[in-house]
């Protein structure tokens, strides 16, 4: 404009104003990447709608319904983003990060139902997780990579099977002194030692997993490694470079906001949950044990399946099986000491019917993968095992639910009687 300004301050001025329009191109660049590439995002306003319908109807089966496919899309694209920060972090760390944000929704609906004192709930959530991992997830990626290739049989380390096999068995023995302890009434104290064994007996798992870790995270015991302990070609490398989409620290910023979205959409899922059962006429049980594992473990279902497809099943292994492992060594010993902290009385006894449907599923999965080959046979035996255990927790009914059913109505019949008496015979 004519005016005398020294360079310098031109040039300090002028600054600001291009980190600000370089900052902004690259956040509307990383939203471009993240929320509009995938079709699933489409699902994304069932979100917004959830918290509107909550606030002004009482539609809880919609609510519920409108909850799930809101927190479909968000738990999808935390596997993107972990998945992106896996690149930064290598094959070993991305593994455990990609198994353990890929358990963040999980996690975070069980707590808001400890929360509330639904302890049945986060039960059989967190047992659904671990059938639907092993079983639909396992399931679904093998078929879809043995149809792929199906002129070949495709191979993955028996090393790591092995060893997620061994802990998820463990981890069955964790669940199942309690639940025997308290169906042979042979507890000195009724209660009080089932809910002291759970708090030892998850103690002792955390520390187990952290061995684990360690394990696994060691260089020296690198074939033990959840994702993959072969040396990844030139070609590889050079496939895993191109399909860096975000930088390290957009994925870190974008885990943030997604768990926290996801956090807010699961308290209105765990809220809805009992209404939901009774509009839908749905077992509270097949809610929490085949409906709510679906949404959680959709970032792993779609892993799972896109790494099996391109012949990587030692990835595959280590989202699905390692992220089953996780739940049952970590998620539920750590609901177990959160309900400790928070005075809820959360233990391992999950019940006669949900223990034995777990030990049986360990077994069948251990047997499918002891010999390291996978093709769609096996893939289909598992998704028709996980069609079993749906329906059997269709007609399954809660023994605590009914116990207190019973209780209600005794209850209430004894109110009757007494209300007949006249005043002066009570």
């Amino acid at each position: 404009n004519g005016l005398d300004v020294p360079n310098g301050v031109l040039r300090s001025s002028m600054i600001p104003s291009w980190s600000l329009h370089t900052t902004v191109k690259r956040v509307l660049q990383s939203i471009r990447t993240v929320i509009f590439t995938s079709k699933l995002n489409l699902l994304m306003p069932f979100g917004p709608a959830t918290i509107v319908l909550y606030y002004t109807t009482n539609w809880h089966g919609v609510i519920f319904l409108f909850s799930m496919l809101g927190i479909t899309p968000l738990a999808e694209r935390l596997g993107y983003a972990t998945e992106q920060l896996a690149i930064y972090t290598g094959p070993t760390l991305g593994g455990l990060l990609n198994a353990t944000f890929g358990n963040a929704t999980e996690m975070i609906i069980a707590i808001y139902a400890l929360k509330n004192g639904m302890i049945r709930v986060v039960q059989q959530s967190l047992l659904g997780s671990i059938l639907s991992n092993m079983l639909l997830v396992v399931g679904c990626a093998f078929f879809a990579g043995g149809i792929i290739h199906r002129n070949k049989d495709q191979v993955f380390s028996k090393a790591t099977a092995v060893v997620n096999s061994g802990l998820l068995l463990m981890a069955v023995m964790g669940l199942m002194f309690p639940a025997v302890l308290h169906f042979t009434k042979s507890e000195i104290q009724q209660g009080a030692s089932e809910l002291a064994l759970s708090r030892f007996s998850s103690c002792i798992m955390l520390v187990a997993y952290a061995s684990y870790l360690y394990f696994q995270l060691s260089a020296r015991n690198s074939n033990y490694s959840q994702i993959g302990s072969e040396e990844v070609p030139n070609e590889d490398a050079t496939e895993e470079d191109e399909e860096v989409e975000i930088s390290m620290w957009e994925a870190i910023a974008w885990l943030a906001v997604l768990t926290i979205w996801i956090s807010v959409l699961s308290e209105y899922l765990v809220n809805a949950i009992e209404g939901a059962s009774d509009s839908l006429n749905l077992p509270v049980a097949f809610i929490s044990v085949i409906l709510l594992p679906i949404v959680g473990n959709a970032a792993e279902h779609a892993s799972a399946i896109m790494f099996a497809m391109k012949d990587k099943l030692d990835i595959t292994i280590g989202v699905a099986i390692g992220s089953s492992t996780q739940i049952s060594m970590f998620v539920i010993p750590f609901c177990v000491v959160v309900g400790w902290m928070m005075g809820q009385k959360m233990d391992l006894n999950f019940q006669l019917f949900e223990t034995a449907t777990l030990f049986i599923t360990v077994l069948v999965v251990a047997f499918m993968l002891q010999d390291g080959i996978a093709n769609y046979l096996k893939g289909l035996m598992l998704v028709l095992c996980y069609l079993i255990v749906a329906a059997s927790f269709f007609v399954h009914v809660d023994p605590q639910a009914s116990a207190m059913m019973i209780d209600a109505t005794t209850n209430d019949e004894h109110c009757n009687y007494c209300t007949k008496i006249p005043p002066m015979t009570r």
